[in-house]
């Protein structure tokens, strides 16, 4: 017989509803061992927790934060122990916030950062320490330079010499990478992306400037991801959509997924709302956090650049460019509700199972179905403040501790 005793004994949640099967149902969940199980009658190694009424939902999962809570991932990791320290201060700031998993992003920079960085920022278990860490979100430097936004210009890079070109630009570390944003109108691009789908790799499509039938091209390629809607791309226009035309699409929307800030910043409320009504199903809440995420109004370095925070609003130094947001993974969550009226279950899983689904790990992430990884968090039912996140089976975060 192997494992702690810990690790034998099961954890029954009582007196709460779960979000499963698309609803919110009145039922009792069971863990052992690190996963949701099915109930274990006559069981007397088990601890009984009553929920007092709570909701249970699948831990947050978010697939686009460039920091927080003080630490910019591209600008901060230079070696093994700062990339720890990065991925320790984010890792446990979120954990209050019930995001249980991320994809740490990485900005526009210079091959060498891209480099340094990726050979050490490698996907990581859960737990106290931090939230799991599903691979790298790269986002950059294969933009448009039109549609850029806050990427530094100088550092931008295009695809000339197709495959090879991504290999130089980020080196071995790339086997840590999960997502890769291109724009898929630079030369190669198509290509590109079927290589790198082929690799197991994600690709989303974003900052860019690309009509509907190229981004439709993309996705026949394997892209399967777009870059926070709305935002670094071209305006909806009657004669060409552009990518926003890949979102209102019967056939290529409900395979597509599509990442949004819901913010009130990068995206205004009835924006938001349109997209909810448009196609709910395809959509991802995304942070696109920032270092000044949990921290006062600033100025503070995002990457390769200087940004000023006051209040939700980030942007370079001198411009109104936006550069990320200072938003939260729960307040996405309450903001979608607040902007939409979409129910309390399509919130949640707006931040929980679209986001596995899109990067394939629904059958362990993003759910609470039997054999899913116990990572949830635990709402109270009338505000939906964050009370508990767990990971694995083990609480990681309790209001009434912290």
């Amino acid at each position: 017989v192997t494992g702690t005793a810990a690790d034998m004994r099961a954890i029954k949640l009582t007196n709460c509803s779960l979000v499963r099967r698309h609803n919110l149902v009145k039922e009792d969940m069971w863990i052992k061992e690190g996963r949701i199980t099915e109930a274990i009658p006559d069981c007397d190694a088990v601890d009984v927790i009553d929920c007092g009424g709570a909701i249970v939902a699948p831990g947050f999962i978010d697939l686009q934060i460039n920091g927080g809570f003080g630490v910019d991932f591209t600008s901060d990791i230079t070696d093994a122990k700062s990339c720890k320290d990065a991925l320790r201060q984010v890792g446990v700031g979120i954990l209050a916030h019930g995001v249980t998993s991320y994809c740490p992003t990485l900005v526009t920079s210079p091959g060498e950062v891209f480099q340094n960085i990726l050979q050490c920022l490698e996907r990581s278990k859960g737990g106290v320490d931090g939230a799991e860490v599903l691979g790298v979100h790269v986002e950059g430097p294969f933009i448009s330079e039109e549609k850029r936004g806050a990427h530094n210009k100088q550092h931008l890079h295009k695809l000339p010499k197709g495959i090879s070109d991504v290999d130089t630009i980020y080196g071995s570390g790339l086997n840590n990478v999960s997502i890769i944003t291109i724009a898929p109108e630079l030369e190669h691009a198509e290509e590109v992306i079927e290589e790198l789908v082929g690799r197991g790799i994600h690709v989303s499509i974003g900052h860019s400037t690309a009509g509907y039938e190229e981004g439709k091209l993309a996705v026949e390629a394997g892209a399967r991801l777009v870059t926070h809607l709305f935002n670094g791309m071209s305006n909806f226009h009657h004669r060409d959509p552009g990518l926003l035309g890949l979102f209102l699409s019967e056939d290529i929307g409900q395979g597509t997924w599509f990442g949004i800030i819901a913010d009130g910043v990068h995206t205004h409320p009835l924006a938001v709302k349109l997209a909810y009504r448009v196609n709910f199903p395809s959509l991802i809440l995304v942070t696109d956090a920032i270092r000044a995420m949990g921290f006062k109004d600033g100025r503070y370095r995002s990457g390769q650049q200087e940004m000023d925070v006051v209040g939700p609003r980030a942007t370079v130094v001198g411009t109104n460019i936006l550069i990320g947001s200072v938003l939260t993974m729960h307040r996405s969550v309450l903001n979608l509700i607040k902007f939409t009226g979409c129910s309390i279950v399509e919130g949640l899983e707006a931040a929980s199972l679209h986001p596995a689904m899109a990067l394939g790990i629904q059958d362990r992430k993003g759910t609470l179905e039997i054999g899913s990884d116990a990572d949830f968090v635990i709402l109270n039912s009338g505000d939906l403040s964050v009370m508990s996140t767990w990971i694995g089976g083990e609480s990681v975060f309790d209001v009434n501790v912290a």
